[in-house]
């Protein structure tokens, strides 16, 4: 069954470079496509920063979380699962506006408490751009469901090698750094890379708060020119490129590492 998986030919694919340059052909010899794309390509940068940063925030956060819930404290295990579950439990549009109207103008309060007595000038809530606020949503939300992707890797590798480990001497970080996260991250890397993917498309929930993204260009070109589908569909098509190009990333780096002999001995003391 393995084999037949390895010879399927990817004829999704041949489809999707074939609209892709249809629509790259439209672009390069329609002026109203070439206008389109000028604008909304503006906004790329910003859906790039808010989806890495929001990333990187997320999988520290995710990380400690995961290493907390199988903490052998159980006051550690409760707080971490109490932050997974609630989190998960809201809607990522729902915790992007309670982030941004209610949470930062009540760190905005907390942070005055503090700065005020020492004599520095009050932060106004407005100093705490949207942007922020919404890589701050989205870590807060991605953090969650990427604690469960580290500490899935964690449990999947044999206990016996952890307990070897242990008898050699190495310390929690020398057995995590050695034997654990190298054999962890080929359980770990698809779905983490679904999450990054999934992440650069829920980055654009942040054009409701107004921020200039992708999806905000688009959406104030078609609201003043009325060429949606002009705009829609080159909105579509640049997040098309970034998601299917990562993906395609993701499967070669996949196949590599199964490729790779398993993790190594750990290291003589």
């Amino acid at each position: 069954m393995q084999q037949n998986q390895d010879k399927d030919f990817p004829y999704w694919l041949l489809v999707a470079v074939t609209i892709g340059l249809y629509l790259a052909y439209r672009v390069a010899t329609d002026e109203l496509y070439t206008q389109v794309i000028t604008i909304v390509s503006r906004g790329v940068w910003v859906t790039v920063f808010v989806t890495l940063v929001a990333f990187f925030i997320a999988s520290v956060v995710g990380l400690v979380l995961a290493v907390g819930s199988l903490s052998r404290f159980v006051v550690l295990r409760q707080l971490a699962r109490f932050y997974i579950e609630i989190i998960r439990g809201i809607p990522i549009l729902v915790l992007l506006f309670y982030i941004a109207f209610v949470a930062a103008p009540a760190l905005v309060v907390a942070i005055n408490w503090v700065i005020e007595p020492l004599g520095f000038d009050a932060m106004r809530t407005r100093d705490l751009s949207l942007m922020w606020r919404a890589v701050l949503a989205l870590s807060i939300g991605y953090s969650a469901f990427i604690a469960e992707v580290f500490r899935a890797g964690i449990q999947s590798v044999e206990p016996g090698q952890i307990e070897a480990a242990k008898a050699l001497g190495l310390n929690g970080w020398q057995r995590f750094r050695h034997i654990i996260f190298p054999q962890a991250i080929r359980t770990i890397l698809p779905p983490l890379g679904n999450d990054f993917i999934a992440l650069i498309k829920d980055s654009s929930l942040v054009s409701v708060l107004g921020v200039a993204d992708i999806t905000q260009l688009g959406k104030i070109y078609a609201a003043g020119s009325f060429r949606f589908f002009e705009t829609y569909n080159i909105v579509a098509y640049v997040y098309l490129m970034m998601t299917v190009t990562l993906s395609l990333g993701l499967r070669r780096l996949e196949r590599k590492m199964r490729a790779e002999p398993e993790g190594q001995a750990p290291p003589e003391r």
